[in-house]
């Protein structure tokens, strides 16, 4: 293929449709452009941060509004006031949210350069030398050693291990713990480790473009004029760790950016909060109200022009670009534009960054979240969220790693009708075992190190040979496909392809049956301290449609045994009729282990004929051969062997969950917060967690699982779901269904429907495909958003995203996601709030969430106290903000029917510019960073106190116009009873103080004492630091008014300051201060009765709690979990040793028995 028809490939609209590389040839490969292997989640560069971030800034409608008033000012026809009293307030905002947003990228920066500085062995000019991630490009060649990370997307090439086959862990792609083998092709595998051989290698592949489909790749190879094909099976993906391999080479097929991982990443989104939304909408109405208001000053303007003005055109003549009065009131609308500015405040937007950054610090400083075995704190990672922790309704988890500890832990077994249950090692139990060095020689030999199972008289059993107990333990150790590595004699390790199979023989090893290695034919096992080869005649592997596995071996006494393992559903139609009673027992005792949440599964044996078994043998390698429906006749062979069998007992193994687990989950349930799993496990396992966690209860009137293969199906079974919930819902009559048949694309909000009972949802990865097209979707989300819990398994990372996007989109809802993978991360940047959990999968979730911390459990003190604190903390203070600016900005209006609406303002100049900035900003910050109504003791007691702000109760559009109305009645006060006060007054010695700068005074002084007693009475919480704010700034007020109006400065600077003696002559005058009294008193009349009467006739959810705690009627109650109650029909086998087909074709193939190098011969 020539040059010009591959670049074609790419398309002329630069799109890449088919990719094209070759090994070892970067100016090849540099024609296509492809990307280096450097990541970035950053937004700013040096270059570009001032404008673009100047460009964000602007996008807040206040900020851009106050730049046109700027403009405005600059104009001196109708410049009402100076300009610094809107460049000042501007260039702070400006400047306060730059450095917080710089600050936020440089950890973004910060984070990228440690991830693409890590280093890489990379082949060059025929040797290996250490390199950085970032310089990785397409066609290059690199090594891996063992418990390495991959760092780009590659085509293996060869690797240490027979038959070039490399195992990878895959858990920060997919979710998923289990091994996985991935094998070269033939032609390269037999390059090995031959630098000369990989450096000269000029292979060409062919394959698709960049895409986010983790299962899927399709490709060739071209080398020495012959073609390969390549699938996924040959492709290791970014993210994996290379297990139980030395070494492997790899090609590089898809860097950074184009790497299946970064594919699913999804695209950074500049998160907004409700909060935010709502301002900017209040400002579009304030900005209407302002117009309003123009509107008729300028109409008032004019006709007073008309009537009275020229009676004052001698004294006060037009300016010579006033022709009449409508231009005039055209001015003078402008005018007063510029003086009615301040009910848009600027320090709004400061104010509520401050605010932000101070909860944030919260987070941050929070011991109780603080992880002390990893030594890390909570992270705020970002500071524009905290109000809306308080507002979370929908919660989308991750399973493993994030509910779970990812680890297996052996915990109970049943063996012939008789229970074993483990606990931890105390120190005197482990003291003991020290003073009996013979037993630990023989017995533990081989041991494990920290297996905390102990049961005295298990251990006893084994001692004393107890057969059944001998025959069960030699199972576990056969009956498996685990993978043995021996690099230093004597230490095992284990790689299995699920954790659970992993516990099962580290069980049977610590308890003297140790499997030690296997070759395509043997399984060696030490029996207490003795070893043991067994013949391995046949491996029956484990599919989703058997549920079980068995081997069958040859025991050194030339018996033919068969040892079966399997999901208990299954293996109890499979036993003798002699087993019933024995089956009965066993039974019983899988009902108490599944009631605690263990995974459980059932053991039994065959002991086989050796002429019966060389028949089936016959058949069964016919059916291996046969090439039309191989899979159907392995399964018909497999049932006629697997029949009859001797139960041996029963495992239930505890899928760990993370500390206080069960506890956060019904502690969120009870804030009416809707856990839905969103998992990449298989459904068995998935639910099985579900259950232990408390997402699913025994109780639940039903658990509807969604199993469908195609849209017809699945939407039955999603009406069917409705249905049994809320019959009516499926009534043609009803709205929703109304809406469904007019297939409208009009913004739709779901509304909340309330089921009959407690329900369950369960749906997979594959019938979620159809789910979400179309209007199928809709009937998804109103089946699921009903429904108490849901669990979605074998989910994809963009399935994970199209879920919350759903949700988004159509329940108006704030949206929570928590993970610890790489496959969160498109959940964890599509959900209003993304945390990420720093657990056993990586830091990728981490490094792009807005929250981080080490455990689940820490969720609930994010929500239920920082969440609903800084919610009610920003409610307050936006009311309060809203209020005091609407109060301060109205007087204008009424004063201007007194001023020939001469667009004059009553305030001094000094005081309009420090009002928002100085004098009023200290007390309500003080009230929105330090009080709380409740402690966080109460707040995590009673979480039905976070309900409101999921419903957003606590600011508003009512609530704004109540603070408007309070507003306008305040300001109407403030203006005409100070004006009420001096009109035709004077003072005790006969002079007039009834003047302009007088009354401005008066007016403004009764405005800080009105702002500072409302906000007093706002204080719910009270510091040494909330005295000092609010009751310190008000007497900082009266310093600065002092200091404003003295003499020295008036007199060096008189067009300045033009308030001579003002202060001193008002401020001992006994009338003013009365007057000011009565305009304090008349304002929080309306606030006071409203605080008081509104518990009484217009009651929320909360506040029966509320005064329940602040009268101290009770005492804080303990969390309790609920006891599991027994229930045979809801048993959960959770038999999840493969998430698909095991290493037993793999094994028997006799592609793992080439001899290692650092493989230790066995001691007998």
């Amino acid at each position: 293929m020539s040059l010009t028809e591959i670049q074609s490939e790419h398309g002329f609209d630069g799109r890449e449709y088919e990719r094209f590389l070759q090994a070892n040839n970067r100016e090849f490969n540099a024609l296509f452009g492809y990307p280096n292997n450097a990541i970035k989640t950053s937004k700013y560069t040096i270059l570009n941060f001032l404008p673009l971030n100047l460009f964000e800034q602007f996008q807040r409608l206040a900020n851009a509004y106050f730049l046109v008033l700027l403009i405005l000012q600059l104009i001196p026809q109708i410049s009402s006031l100076a300009w610094y009293t809107t460049v000042v307030p501007l260039v702070v905002v400006l400047s306060i949210t730059g450095v917080k947003d710089a600050i936020d990228d440089l950890k973004r920066h910060q984070s990228d350069n440690q991830v693409n500085n890590c280093s890489v062995l990379l082949l060059a000019d025929g040797r290996v030398k250490e390199d950085k991630w970032m310089n990785v490009q397409v066609g290059d060649i690199i090594k891996l050693k063992n418990d390495q990370a991959v760092p780009a997307d590659l085509l293996l090439l060869s690797s240490s291990e027979p038959y070039s086959l490399t195992y990878i862990e895959t858990a920060d792609l997919d979710g998923e713990t289990n091994l996985k083998v991935k094998q070269a092709i033939t032609s390269t595998g037999d390059l090995e480790d031959n630098l000369e051989l990989l450096s000269v290698f000029d292979g060409e592949v062919k394959c698709d473009p960049p895409n986010n489909k983790l299962d899927k790749f399709t490709g060739i190879l071209t080398y020495k004029r012959k073609s390969y094909p390549l699938d996924h099976d040959k492709l290791l993906l970014r993210g994996c760790i290379i297990r139980n391999t030395d070494w492997c080479f790899g090609l590089v097929i898809y860097t950074g950016p184009d790497t299946k991982l970064m594919q699913n990443s999804g695209k950074s989104i500049f998160k907004r909060t409700h909060i935010d939304h709502l301002m900017n909408l209040f400002v579009i109405w304030i900005f209407l109200i302002l117009g309003v208001m123009c509107i008729i000053l300028a109409i008032g303007h004019g006709i007073w022009e008309t009537k009275k003005g020229y009676h004052f055109q001698i004294f006060m003549p037009w300016e010579s670009y006033i022709s009449s009065s409508v231009i005039s009131a055209m001015f003078t609308f402008w005018s007063y534009f510029i003086i009615l500015n301040t009910m848009v405040p600027i320090s709004l937007y400061v104010s509520v960054e401050i605010i932000r950054l101070g909860n944030s610090f919260y987070i941050n400083w929070d011991r109780n979240m603080f992880y002390q075995p990893k030594n890390t704190p909570a992270q705020a990672r970002t500071t524009t969220l905290s109000e809306e922790l308080g507002q979370v309704k929908y919660l989308f988890s991750d399973k493993t790693g994030t509910l779970t500890q990812n680890i297996m832990i052996f915990n109970k077994c049943s063996i012939n009708g008789k229970v074993y249950a483990g606990s931890t090692l105390n120190p005197v139990s482990k003291k003991k075992t020290q003073t009996k060095p013979k037993e630990k020689d023989n017995f533990k030999k081989l041991a494990g190190p920290a297996f905390p199972f102990n049961d005295k008289t298990l251990v006893e059993a084994v001692k004393k040979g107890d057969y059944r107990v001998h025959l069960f333990f030699l199972s576990l150790s056969l009956c498996h496909t685990v993978m043995s590595q021996e690099k230093v004699e004597g230490e095992l390790v284990y790689q299995a392809q699920s954790p659970d199979e992993g516990a099962l023989v580290t069980a049977a090893r610590n308890l003297g049956f140790v499997f030690r290695s296997r070759t395509s034919e043997t399984i060696t096992v030490v029996e207490m301290g003795k070893t043991r080869v067994y013949q391995l005649l046949a491996i029956l592997d484990f599919n989703n449609v058997r549920k079980r596995m068995s081997v069958i071996v040859r025991t050194p006494e030339n018996r033919v045994i068969l040892f079966c393992k399997g999901a208990d559903t299954i293996i109890c139609e499979l036993l003798h009729r002699s087993c019933v009673a024995l089956n009965k027992v066993t039974m019983e005792h899988l009902d108490d282990f599944a009631s605690e949440g263990l995974r459980t599964l059932m053991v039994a044996y065959r002991e086989l004929d050796d002429k019966f078994f060389q028949t089936w043998r016959k058949k069964h390698n016919e059916a291996c051969l046969s090439v039309k429906d191989r899979e159907i006749k392995l399964s018909t062979v497999y049932e006629e062997i697997e029949k009859d069998l001797m139960l041996l007992g029963a495992t239930g193994i505890e899928d760990k969950l993370q500390d206080g687990v069960p506890e956060t989950i019904i502690t969120l349930n009870k804030a009416r917060i809707k856990i839905w799993v969103l998992t990449g496990d298989k459904q068995e396992t998935a639910v099985n967690i579900a259950y232990s966690c408390n997402v699913f209860e025994d109780e639940m009137d039903e658990v509807f699982v969604i199993e469908g293969k195609d849209s017809d199906t699945i939407l039955q079974e999603l009406r069917r779901a409705r249905g049994r919930m809320k019959p009516e819902s499926l009534l043609e009559s009803d709205p929703i269904n109304i809406y469904l048949k007019r297939k409208s694309k009009r913004s739709f909000t779901m509304p909340e429907e309330v089921p009959s009972g407690d329900y369950g949802l369960i749906i997979s990865g594959y019938s979620l495909a159809y789910a979400l097209e179309g209007n199928l979707e809709l009937e998804l989300l109103r089946t699921a958003s009903m429904c108490k819990g849901v669990i979605c398994c074998r989910m994809t990372p963009f399935q994970k995203a199209q879920v919350v996007e759903l949700v988004k989109r159509y329940k108006k809802v704030v949206t929570l996601a928590i993970g610890d993978g790489a496959n969160d991360v498109s959940m964890i940047k599509a959900a209003h709030i993304g945390v990420g959990i720093s657990g056993q999968e990586g830091m990728q979730a981490m490094l792009n969430s807005d929250f981080a911390f080490s455990q689940f459990r820490y969720l609930q003190r994010l929500l239920l106290v920082h969440g609903r604190w800084s919610y009610n903390r920003m409610c307050k203070f936006l009311s309060f903000f809203f209020y005091k600016n609407f109060v301060f900005t109205l007087v204008h209006f009424w004063y201007a029917f007194f001023n020939g609406f001469s667009a004059q303002a009553v305030y001094d100049t000094w005081f309009i510019t420090c009002y928002n900035l100085i004098y009023t900003s200290l007390p309500v910050l003080g009230l929105s960073l330090f009080d709380q109504d409740v402690n966080e003791t109460w707040s995590l007691h009673f979480p039905e106190l976070y309900i409101p702000g999921q419903h957003n109760l606590y600011f508003n559009k009512k609530e704004f116009v109540k603070c408007l109305l309070h507003g306008i009645y305040s300001s109407f006060v403030l203006f005409f009873v100070p004006m009420g006060t001096i009109y035709n007054s004077a003072r005790s010695d006969g002079k007039d103080i009834s003047d302009i700068q007088t009354f401005c005074l008066l007016v403004q002084t009764s405005l800080i004492w009105v702002v500072t007693v409302q906000i007093a009475l706002q204080t719910t919480y009270w510091t040494m630091i909330s005295h000092f704010f609010i009751w310190g700034s008000l007497g900082f007020y009266f310093c600065i008014l002092f200091f404003l109006y003295s003499d020295g400065l008036c007199l060096m600077f008189p067009s300045i300051f033009q308030f001579l003696g003002v202060a001193r002559n008002t401020m001992n005058q006994s009338q003013l201060w009365l007057g000011l009294i009565l305009s304090v008193i008349l304002c929080i009349i309306p606030a006071f009765g409203y605080q008081f009467l509104q518990p009484l006739i217009w009651p929320l959810s909360v506040d029966k709690v509320l005064d329940t705690i602040h009268y101290g009627k009770i005492r804080p109650p303990q969390v309790q979990v609920r006891t599991k109650v027994k229930h045979p029909g809801l048993r959960r086998s959770a038999y999840a040793f493969s998430h698909k087909q095991g290493f037993g074709a793999l094994i028997t193939s006799g592609k793992t028995t080439k001899a290692k190098k650092n493989s230790f011969p066995l001691k007998k």
